[in-house]
C-alpha cells in the first residue's frame, strides 16, 4: 500500500471541510495550503453550460491578464526575409521562414507561441496537422496572423492568453503563481470569468457557467461561488 506523507494528510482533511466560497477567501486557502517547497502555479478552471446551446460552443478568446501567470513563454515568429530584422528586434525568440518550417515539419517544436505574417500562411497550411492539435496554428481572429510583429509580441510577453472550451464545456488557465499578490490572483481570474461572460452564446438557458475552481500546483481545490453558477 502506498504510503502517504504528513502533508499530503493534511490537505486531503482541510478539503473534506471545504464548501463553496468567494474568491478571495479561495485565495487565502490556496496560498495558505500551497506548501510545496518551489513557486507552485495558481490555476482556475470554469465548466460552461455546452448542451443548451442550439449549435456547438466553442469558445476561443484572447483575455489580457492584468499581471500576467509567471510563466515565461517562448515565441517564434514565421515571416519573411525582409521582416527577420523586425521579429529578431521585437524580443521573439525563433524568427525564420523555411528553416522554422522544416523544423516544426520534423517535429522539433522550441516554442509556446507562434506569430505569422499573412504572406506565410500559405506555407504554413501544409504544417497545420502538428500545430493545430497543440493549439499553436495561428489564426486572424486571435491575432497571431499579422504584420505587426512588434506589438503582438509584446501584447504575449505582457500577459495575454488563449482561453478555449472542450467538448465538454472545460476551461482552464494558469493565473498566477503562489508569490503574487492575492489582489493580482484575484484580478487575473476576474478578467478571465468577465471574458467567458461575454463569449455567452445565444440561446443558452439556465446557467451559463456551471462551476468554477482554483488551485495550486501540488495543493487543494477550492470551488468559487460566481455569477451564472
Amino acid at each position: 500500500m502506498r504510503k502517504r506523507s504528513k502533508r499530503y494528510k493534511k490537505l486531503i482533511e482541510i478539503s473534506k471541510n471545504y464548501k463553496a466560497t468567494n474568491i478571495n477567501e479561495a485565495i487565502d486557502l490556496i496560498k495558505k495550503t500551497s506548501t510545496a517547497k518551489f513557486d507552485e502555479s495558481i490555476d482556475a478552471a470554469f465548466k460552461i453550460n455546452v448542451k443548451q446551446a442550439k449549435t456547438e460552443v466553442n469558445l476561443r478568446t484572447l483575455v489580457n491578464l492584468p499581471h500576467g501567470n509567471g510563466k515565461k513563454i517562448k515565441i517564434a515568429v514565421l515571416c519573411e526575409d525582409s521582416k527577420k530584422e523586425e521579429a529578431k528586434n521585437s524580443g521573439a525568440d525563433f524568427f525564420n521562414s523555411d528553416k522554422l518550417l522544416n523544423e516544426i515539419n520534423a517535429g522539433k517544436i522550441y516554442f509556446n507561441k507562434i506569430i505569422s505574417t499573412p504572406s506565410m500562411m500559405s506555407k504554413i497550411g501544409k504544417i497545420g496537422k502538428i500545430l493545430g492539435p497543440k493549439g499553436l496554428m495561428p489564426n486572424p481572429k486571435l491575432g497571431t496572423v499579422t504584420n505587426d510583429i512588434k506589438s503582438t509580441v509584446e501584447s504575449l510577453r505582457s500577459g495575454q492568453i488563449e482561453i478555449r472550451n472542450d467538448k465538454d464545456g472545460n476551461i482552464g488557465a494558469s493565473i498566477g503563481k503562489k508569490s503574487f499578490s492575492k489582489e493580482k490572483i484575484n484580478e487575473n481570474f476576474n478578467s478571465i470569468l468577465e471574458a467567458i461572460i461575454k463569449e455567452k452564446p445565444k440561446g443558452i438557458k439556465g446557467n451559463y457557467i456551471l462551476s468554477a475552481f482554483i488551485t495550486s500546483t501540488m495543493g487543494i481545490s477550492c470551488k468559487i461561488k460566481v455569477k451564472g453558477t
